[in-house]
């Protein structure tokens, strides 16, 4: 029969994973203790499990430790998130909009989802009390935000093609910025530049889509941070409410699910549902 193996069509005589595992440690040469170091996906999950195999199944796996060419990356990352799913993540153009706790984490998270373009934007420098919820490290003090954010999502998946650009954004480029991006996530701090980046956006860019953060300060219930749309492209994450302020700084947690509302209200626009869909309406 023939199967999808690391995302190459493979002819096998193997009627179960214990006769194709067999075949591929042999393939490859892998000793006792190698092959313990093996992880094998079966249509999408991770499982150890002697499953039959069938015609046309998808079959990835890797060794621990040692990193995979391009190819056989692609193909873990697709069969993990679903086909349909990869494939438009991976033709997807996303902005990212400031890179502290909201927009350090929409990216690794967008990162990780296998978003093929992401466009950061931020002006500033990582600092020390920045480590407190966005996804820097030590070693990243003093670089701008835009490097060092670079550097850590290569470190995740090298394959996605991310662009910089170190400035502020305001009113005289912020159209000329965005004008290659489909959709475009607000993680600004100050309330005039959200106000300003929206107005640019939505009165300029009416065909872009729009995700902005607003309320997510403190460390009140999760579960009053929600996803909400306001037109067709424009979508807001977070309580409204819960600015920062003196007794009520911006705290990982909190930061961190409204950072995911937005990062999944991406895929979800991607996929072409809206903000309270049920997931297989219109993702194939």
């Amino acid at each position: 029969m023939e199967i999808l193996l690391n995302g190459h069509r493979t002819e096998t005589d193997a009627a179960d994973m214990v006769q194709l595992k067999r075949q591929v440690y042999g393939d490859f040469g892998l000793d006792a203790d190698a092959c313990k170091k093996c992880i094998w996906i079966v249509e999408g999950f991770q499982t150890d499990e002697n499953l039959p195999l069938r015609e046309g199944m998808t079959v990835n796996w890797i060794q621990k430790g040692i990193f995979p060419p391009k190819e056989e990356m692609e193909s873990m990352l697709c069969a993990r998130h679903t086909p349909h799913v990869y494939e438009k993540a991976k033709k997807a153009r996303v902005a990212v909009a400031g890179l502290g706790g909201l927009g350090s984490n929409i990216a690794v998270m967008l990162a990780r989802t296998g978003i093929g373009h992401l466009h950061l934007i931020d002006f500033d420098v990582v600092e020390p009390s920045n480590l407190n919820r966005q996804q820097y490290f030590i070693e990243h003090l003093g670089m701008y935000k835009t490097e060092a954010m670079k550097a850590l999502l290569s470190h995740i998946n090298p394959y996605i093609e991310v662009t910089i650009d170190t400035v502020r954004i305001d009113e005289s480029n912020c159209l000329q910025l965005f004008a290659e991006d489909e959709i475009i996530c607000e993680a600004f701090d100050k309330a005039d530049a959200k106000a300003m980046l929206t107005e640019q956006i939505l009165c300029y860019c009416p065909d872009k889509t729009l995700i902005c953060g607003s309320g997510m300060a403190g460390y009140g219930p999760s579960n009053t941070i929600v996803t909400k749309k306001l037109n067709h492209y424009f979508y807001i994450c977070g309580d409204g409410i819960s600015g920062a302020g003196p007794g009520h700084g911006l705290m990982a947690p909190r930061v961190t699910v409204c950072a995911a509302h937005q990062a999944n209200m991406v895929l979800r626009c991607i996929l072409g549902l809206d903000a309270e869909d049920k997931e297989d309406s219109n993702a194939e």
